[in-house]
């Protein structure tokens, strides 16, 4: 065998052999191998997961993980395992798949009404990563509170219920360190200055702004509620809401799921709370649950009038009927109360 033949063989031994090896690099790294029939599935990673915790988690979604460890190894994932939320779509090759990830998705960190800062930690907890008990700690850290000026009992108006953008396994330092960022560029210096000719701070308008929250559900008249109980304030009433005898029993029971539809002098009374505006003088001294962007605003942009009583309407369910003075306040407190009993609702 002359030396020309001798160069073709071992050519052509070679190309079969780089078309082998190109084949089997294609079919391990570039064809479909998802199991899934939906278009899209979400992946999570917790923190400090290994290669092969996160090849466990991934592994209902891949139809062959042979190919995907050849992949990932080839792609240094193994060495290099990322935490958070990832997006798988349906027929991905493996390279895409390993692609994804190393792509952490983001999330939407929707939250709003709620009334406590535990009831809050529940919910952000449902679409991140940290904890009730991690979200809470970060929440009610001393320094944090102090460096941002708040207190346990006024952290809840730290919270302005929006849409927020975070990685699901953003920790609760970060979280609460975002939150405080977007309360500072919430209250910017329009609404800072209409807090200010009110002579209240931001807190104490996100703690009236929760009482008006509470009162009515119909936005279009909150600016009218907000300036009845700023009537008070001037006048030095107490502010006697209803909803804050509501929140102090709740509290002083430790039962925020119980359901309170009406409250009786005894409750007024009897209920010894800093909570319950009918015994005590002035603004609560927090929030009585978180309130929303519309309720916030209504009291900066509240009704000028001369109310100051409002009692539910029994003619436009939903709303108030209001009254400069006592006697004609006493009038609609009769209609509703008349109401009330002949639905037979007790409490």
């Amino acid at each position: 065998m002359n030396l020309k033949k001798l160069v073709a063989i071992i050519a052509v031994v070679g190309i079969i052999i780089a078309g082998i090896i190109t084949f089997y690099v294609y079919n391990q790294a570039f064809t479909a191998n998802t199991t899934f029939n939906q278009k899209e599935v979400f992946v999570y990673v917790p923190t400090n997961s290994t290669y092969e915790q996160a090849k466990e988690i991934i592994s209902p979604f891949v139809k062959d993980i042979e190919k995907f460890d050849f992949v990932a190894q080839k792609r240094n994932y193994n060495s290099n395992v990322k935490a958070g939320k990832f997006l798988l779509k349906k027929d991905m090759t493996t390279f895409d798949i390993v692609r994804a990830m190393k792509s952490n998705v983001p999330v939407k960190l929707a939250f709003n009404n709620q009334e406590t800062l535990e009831k809050l930690a529940e919910r952000i907890t449902t679409q991140v990563e940290p904890k009730k008990e991690e979200l809470l700690a970060a929440f009610l850290n001393p320094d944090f509170l102090a460096s941002n000026g708040f207190t346990e009992e006024t952290v809840l108006a730290m919270f302005i219920p929006n849409t927020y953008e975070f990685y699901w396994n953003t920790s609760g330092e970060k979280i609460a360190e975002k939150m405080a960022s977007e309360y500072k560029r919430f209250w910017n210096e329009e609404r800072t200055a209409k807090a200010l000719d009110k002579n209240l701070t931001p807190i104490q308008v996100a703690v009236l702004a929760s009482i008006v929250h509470k009162e009515t559900a119909k936005v279009d008249e909150r600016p009218r509620v907000a300036g009845v109980y700023l009537n008070r304030l001037a006048l030095n009433m107490p502010l006697q809401a209803d909803p804050t005898v509501i929140y102090a029993m709740k509290k002083n029971s430790g039962d925020f799921d119980q359901i309170i539809k009406r409250v009786y002098s005894k409750d007024t009374q009897g209920t010894i709370s800093p909570y319950n505006t009918y015994i005590n003088q002035g603004l609560p001294p927090g929030p009585i649950t978180m309130p929303d962007i519309s309720a916030i605003d209504a009291v900066l942009n509240a009704e000028k009038h001369d109310y100051i009583y409002f009692c539910a309407s029994v003619e436009r369910m939903g709303y108030h009927e209001f009254a400069s003075n006592y006697a004609a306040h006493q009038v609609n407190a009769r209609k509703y109360a008349d109401w009330v009993n002949k639905l037979g609702i007790n409490r």
